[in-house]
């Protein structure tokens, strides 16, 4: 399946020792899904997550584009925080997708910005990040809070099961606000949750603060970072996925890793169904300031 855009070379390569998932498998699941993650990845600045011998070796954070990759893997120049100005990758089609798989990429990472108006966000994420000790349905009640609070400013969400351990809340934006305004918004909700209940919460980073909390990570809504895509597979246990869902459903849901690429079928029916229907999808811009 994935051949036939692109050529993936040692199909047959183990990625996931566990689960005995291949490149091959891989492509053919990136194949499958490409216009579903083409929906929220076509035109943004990616950082990749590229493990060229399986997950249970070295893998690597990657931003830049370097040689190695295809025509269809493009970039953008971006200037970076000390000035220097770098060539970022981006992809627009399935072709640019699967030249990263054949890289050995495993996780896509999208800006909040498109590659044509980088300083322009217009997606926002609240990242649930369990702590140890903490459970999934308590993770599942802070995103519930999220979707309140955002209400409650006027913004609609829509929760993404990360495939990892947490839970995203990802806000689609109009353009029209700066990224120290885009930060600060969520900065100031995730401040809010951890003064309000810091037995629950917390907005530091810092891994000693939290065991036995909820770290809502505001800081990938900060120019340069990022948050995973839907649809993306994870460089985990596996081979789960990334996986939309909706409000109603949530409760239903036991961990963040529901969905695997061996679920890729389910995953499309899901796509194509009523309950999914626009999910990520609203105009509404981001609100000057917010009773949280």
């Amino acid at each position: 399946m994935g051949d036939a855009i692109v050529s993936i070379t040692s199909r047959a390569k183990v990625y996931f020792p566990d689960s005995g998932h291949t490149k091959g498998d891989l492509a053919d699941y990136y194949a499958a899904v490409a216009p579903l993650l083409l929906r929220f990845a076509a035109g943004r600045p990616l950082n990749i997550v590229r493990c060229p011998q399986g997950r249970s070796r070295k893998c690597f954070f990657q931003r830049h584009r370097t040689s190695g990759f295809g025509p269809h893997v493009h970039a953008v120049p971006i200037r970076e925080k000390e000035g220097d100005v770098e060539d970022y990758l981006y992809v627009d089609g399935a072709a640019g997708v699967l030249e990263c798989v054949q890289m050995g990429t495993i996780e896509f990472h999208l800006w909040a910005s498109h590659a044509d108006d980088v300083e322009a966000p217009d997606r926002l994420v609240i990242d649930l990040d369990p702590g140890e000790g903490v459970g999934f349905a308590a993770v599942r009640d802070a995103a519930i809070e999220v979707r309140e609070r955002l209400s409650d400013v006027g913004l609609t969400s829509f929760p993404l099961l990360t495939g990892g351990k947490g839970l995203h809340v990802v806000v689609p934006l109009t353009k029209g606000h700066s990224w120290d305004r885009h930060g600060s918004f969520a900065k100031a909700l995730a401040q809010a949750m951890s003064e309000d209940a810091p037995d629950r919460f917390t907005a530091s980073s810092a891994k000693a603060k939290r065991e036995g909390r909820i770290f809502i990570d505001y800081l990938r809504n900060m120019r340069g970072n990022s948050a995973i895509a839907p649809y993306s597979v994870r460089a985990r246990s596996g081979a789960p996925v990334a996986a939309p869902i909706c409000w109603e459903e949530l409760p239903g849901f036991a961990k963040a890793q529901a969905f695997t690429i061996d679920a890729v079928d389910s995953l499309l029916d899901r796509a194509a169904s009523n309950a999914l229907a626009g999910w990520g999808e609203a105009e509404q811009s981001l609100p000057k300031s917010g009773p949280y």
